[in-house]
């Protein structure tokens, strides 16, 4: 079996699960201060993907920790390569965090508003920062050779072109519609028929911009006619979101654009074949699969692990999906939520170290 292949496979499901899961996380803290009228319609969005969030973030760690292991030259690479967009994708993940678990801690429209300003933050920034990394890797990098190492020598700067930056539009749109279509499909009521006009209205805009992309980048980066079967599934999967919003079948619309996602992150894996990360300035300079993987003995172990592991969390995630399928309406959100700031002040005033002097 040829173990490299494996592992490049593996790693681009655990890439499509972790963008077409976290997508809609990202798509709904987009939503938060633009769609949300009020604190209760806020609070229906987090609840939508409360019980979730966390476990799809794991996807992300799992893609990056395979890497690690699988191809350690391709994970020195592309981190030392996109080391700024990488570190701000990190800020914004750990400010949106803290915002997610932070903001229902006290009852005092200030304090929420402001980590509603960093879930905003923490949501957009990397839904355009994925696609930039994302396209570069389709382009090619101005990567070369330096004492024996593969090493990005153009700057960071060099990773802002107009076909990567177009990318960045792709994931923002994408996951912008992927979690207005999940609102749609978590929620009930006035909320849930706002959601499904606009996850039709961006379905469409986001479908053409997807598609003028993967058309640029099948006539200017791939080597090969295979990147058409891929294509072809996102550009029918994003083509049948439209219809399904339209007529107002979001189970439908969401399964659909999470095929169309699944379509997308195939075409970038089968355009960088068999490469891992391709050079814009000279193909020899290319990283290859079977140059960037590790040992035999190393994949085999990991292999092994993935066998008897994948499935139990696999199994984890959908049994929590399962449980959480209810749609939440807006009069489900009663009462407030955290403590009042002048009880964190009596409370503070009262506690051990009050009593000493």
């Amino acid at each position: 079996m040829d173990l490299p292949l494996l592992w490049f496979v593996l790693i681009a499901v655990l890439w499509t699960g972790y963008l077409a899961l976290e997508g809609f996380d990202f798509g709904v803290g987009m939503l938060l201060r633009t769609f949300a009228r009020d604190e209760k319609e806020r609070r229906v969005l987090l609840r939508t993907i409360g019980p979730v969030w966390d476990g799809n973030e794991v996807w992300l760690l799992t893609a990056g920790g395979a890497t690690f292991a699988a191809f350690p030259e391709w994970y020195a690479t592309m981190f030392s390569g996109f080391y700024l967009p990488l570190l701000l994708i990190l800020v914004a993940l750990i400010v949106r965090v803290c915002a997610l678990e932070w903001r229902a801690k006290i009852n005092d429209p200030v304090w929420r508003d402001r980590w509603d300003w960093a879930l905003t933050f923490g949501s957009w920034l990397p839904s355009v920062l994925w696609g930039v990394a994302f396209a570069n890797l389709v382009q090619g990098m101005e990567i070369e050779l330096v004492d024996g190492t593969h090493q990005l020598t153009g700057g960071f700067l060099s990773l802002l072109t107009p076909f990567t930056l177009l990318g960045g539009l792709v994931t923002l749109g994408l996951f912008l519609t992927h979690g207005t279509i999940f609102v749609a499909l978590k929620t009930a009521g006035p909320i849930h028929v706002r959601a499904a006009r606009l996850a039709h209205r961006l379905s469409i805009g986001s479908g053409i911009v997807a598609l003028v992309w993967v058309l640029w980048a099948q006539a200017l980066h791939s080597t090969t006619v295979l990147t058409l079967l891929p294509a072809a599934v996102a550009a029918l999967s994003l083509i049948g979101v439209i219809a399904a919003t339209r007529r107002g079948r979001e189970g439908w619309a969401f399964a659909l654009h999470t095929a169309g996602i699944v379509g997308a992150v195939a075409f970038i894996f089968t355009t960088m074949f068999p490469n891992v990360m391709p050079s814009s300035i000279d193909p020899a300079f290319s990283l290859s699969i079977a140059g960037a993987a590790a040992t035999g003995p190393t994949l085999t172990v990991m292999s092994i692990v993935a066998l008897v592991f994948v499935p139990v969390v696999l199994g984890y995630q959908g049994w929590t999906y399962w449980v959480f399928r209810k749609r939440v309406w807006v009069s489900d959100i009663v009462g407030d939520e955290g403590l009042h700031p002048t009880e964190e002040r009596v409370e503070a005033a009262s506690g051990p170290s009050a009593g000493r002097g």
